[in-house]
């Protein structure tokens, strides 16, 4: 799980994080959006915000979010890959092959800095002095997870057959340098309903799935059938109200 004890090392941020590399299109397909109630808390703390970088942009699940709320949006990802997939949906969107500590764009370019369901894989620190140092004066950076809702029993069962390591323990905080003051929290509990098959095919976007040998993929799709078919008896075709935990955290450049 991630937590607020030591970040992942360098060597092991870039094993993990290097999973992403490819399966852009699988990916955009599986994983589920954002709720809007998460993004107005946080862009309604910037109103006069024109211009967003999105770090970690992936496919563009949350690039979208930005979009439509009228931002010019930036999207930098270290996976040309995913960012392949992002322009097929958003043709006009810059996009750039950097990273949250080497994002390559001028400074204090943007009026908003945001990075979903990434900030566990950079160096926090680095990683707040070069947004801080892209972002205007007073600008806003804003940090998202989407999480499986571990606090339902059986979801979070679930979370552990898919070893999904990006579920939060209690009293969890992002660490960020002193760049940044006033970190708020919001939370926000919604369901995206899937069917069980689409579970399946969430599971293989994990990181732990992306890296195993064939033996442990073999195993967890074999735990995950016996789990959404026998023990909890959804078919393929039902559609299940899979309960998510969104966590989104702001803070202004100094």
């Amino acid at each position: 799980m991630v937590q607020s004890g030591p970040r992942l090392d360098d060597e092991r941020r870039r094993a993990f994080g290097g999973s992403f590399q490819t399966g852009g299109e699988h990916y955009d397909r599986v994983r589920p959006g954002y709720p809007s109630d998460a993004v107005d808390w946080l862009l309604g703390s910037a109103p006069g915000a024109s211009r967003a970088v999105d770090v970690g942009a992936g496919t563009g699940k949350y690039t979208a979010e930005l979009l439509s709320r009228g931002l010019e949006v930036v999207a930098v990802d270290p996976s040309a890959d995913m960012l392949a997939q992002l322009t097929r949906k958003f043709r006009g969107v810059r996009t750039v092959l950097g990273t949250a500590e080497h994002t390559g764009l001028p400074d204090a370019s943007v009026d908003v800095a945001t990075v979903a369901q990434a900030w566990h894989w950079v160096d926090p620190l680095a990683a707040s002095t070069e947004l801080a140092r892209i972002l205007r004066p007073g600008g806003l950076l804003g940090l998202v997870w989407n999480q499986l809702d571990v606090t339902v029993p059986w979801v979070h069962r679930l979370s552990r057959i898919m070893h999904a390591g990006d579920v939060h323990r209690p009293g969890f905080r992002p660490q960020i340098g002193p760049e940044f003051i006033g970190l708020q929290r919001h939370e926000t509990r919604w369901s995206d309903p899937v069917t069980a098959a689409e579970v399946m095919e969430l599971a293989k976007s994990r990181s732990y799935y992306l890296r195993a040998g064939e033996p442990t993929r073999a195993k967890v799709l074999s735990n995950l059938r016996w789990y959404l078919h026998d023990h909890l008896d959804y078919a393929g075709t039902s559609v299940i109200q899979l309960p998510y935990y969104t966590q989104t955290w702001r803070a202004f450049k100094a």
